[in-house]
């Protein structure tokens, strides 16, 4: 028995289970499009929520909240870690995790982490994996591999449609197979993104930016506001551009967010030399790196907020295509964001795991940097660390005799491809 299945766990910690009852209740309020139609009572899971919550509050001899509307603004203006549970881990949450953003009032990704990650699909989770299995199910039936890639790229690169954008990509014949989605999965863009009857998009990230105050706007993705005020991409006057349509926000938040940090890295790599593969054998892993003697790696891109819930779900990578090394990547400022963000990961990351590494962005091209120069250390590997030397193979090794031993030790379920990158 490991040392961690001797410790209690903390994903059953009773007020990391209150924080999860508030933030599926913070998302379930969040669905409501029409505020003012809204009637009493307020769904049970919200009315529970506040219950527990202001149980745990009378014990601790603290101001509990009065109301499901003031937890709300609990949500949003008290870090969680100043919350009165005192049963918490020490250091599980730092000053900066809230699960409602503070100046846009939009449930922060911790929110949805801590809802959906550990325990469960929100509803928004189930329509992106319910897209990408669509999407999957219809090109496989095509046979034709092309037409999934060419459908992450579209909800990666252009997550806003003018009319003319529309009219463009209804001619692209490699979408034939998910036409039916593509339908679907853009909706009219509401009247709150519009200001003076203009939107504006993020030019980072592509998607549109929200409104907060008669001259300032709000990116949604946490990377984003990270590197600092969003700069102004295109401004779509909806006189000039017509009906403007943008992806559903489970896709934005689950897709179109890490795929941006999945070509970024492809980008780079390219640039390097290397031979890159985008979503191989639909959506196996994210990005399948040659190098020019052969050695492949295969590298899945994950964006998360909080490193503990990412090393609880680390998992190997799947078999297919096969490949050498293999390794989860997350973007750097999370690690600059949150310093123990590694470390933590690996506290948490199970022997399911096989000894996944996760690097940062910057870490793996580095890596790749070194390999190229002809260094077959450490420093240029993106395998597990201190493998032995009779540790057997895991499912995506290649039989080529003389690579580092990779870390993969059985297969992802083939139900989540696609669809777990966020």
């Amino acid at each position: 028995m490991t040392d961690q299945q001797l410790k209690p766990d903390w994903l059953f910690n009773p007020g990391v289970v209150l924080l999860r009852d508030v933030a599926t209740a913070v998302l379930h309020l969040a669905a409501v499009g029409d505020l003012d139609a809204f009637t009493l009572p307020y769904p049970p899971g919200a009315q529970r929520a506040l219950d527990a919550l202001v149980l745990q509050c009378l014990r601790n001899r603290a101001t509990p909240p009065a109301g499901v509307p003031e937890m709300i603004r609990w949500a949003r203006a008290r870090p969680l870690s100043s919350w009165p549970l005192d049963q918490l881990p020490p250091d599980l949450f730092d000053a900066a995790d809230r699960l409602i953003d503070e100046v846009s009032g939009e449930p922060a990704q911790l929110c949805h982490e801590l809802a959906v990650r550990g325990y469960g699909d929100s509803t928004g989770r189930q329509y992106d994996r319910l897209v990408i299995h669509e999407a999957l199910r219809a090109c496989r039936a095509m046979s034709s591999p092309e037409s999934y890639t060419a459908f992450r790229r579209l909800l990666v690169t252009q997550p806003v449609l003018t009319e003319g954008d529309w009219a463009e990509i209804s001619c692209d014949l490699f979408l034939d197979p998910v036409r039916f989605l593509v339908e679907e999965i853009y909706a009219p863009v509401p009247a709150g993104f519009r200001r003076d009857g203009s939107c504006l998009c993020c030019h980072r990230c592509l998607i549109l930016l929200h409104p907060v105050s008669d001259t300032e706007w709000w990116c949604e993705r946490d990377q984003c506001r990270h590197r600092g005020p969003a700069p102004h991409g295109r401004e779509l006057v909806a006189a000039e551009v017509g009906e403007l349509r943008q992806l559903r926000k489970p896709l934005r938040l689950f897709v179109t967010g890490p795929g941006q940090a999945e070509t970024a890295l492809e980008h780079e790599l390219r640039a390097l030399g290397l031979t890159v593969e985008m979503w191989p054998n639909f959506d196996s892993y994210d990005v399948r790196v040659t190098f020019p003697d052969g050695h492949v790696w295969a590298v899945d891109v994950k964006d998360w907020a909080h490193p503990a819930f990412l090393g609880r779900s680390a998992t190997a990578v799947r078999a297919e295509p096969p490949y050498d090394e293999a390794c989860w990547v997350v973007p750097e400022f999370r690690v600059r964001a949150r310093r123990d963000y590694l470390d933590s990961y690996a506290r948490e990351r199970g022997a399911q795991a096989g000894g996944l590494r996760l690097l940062t962005d910057r870490q793996l091209v580095r890596a790749a940097r070194l390999r190229l120069s002809g260094d077959w250390g450490p420093d240029a590997s993106i395998g597990p660390l201190n493998t032995g030397a009779d540790e057997p193979s895991g499912p995506g090794r290649r039989s080529t005799g003389n690579r580092p031993a990779d870390n993969t030790t059985r297969a992802e379920d083939a139900g989540q491809d696609g669809a777990d990158d966020a």
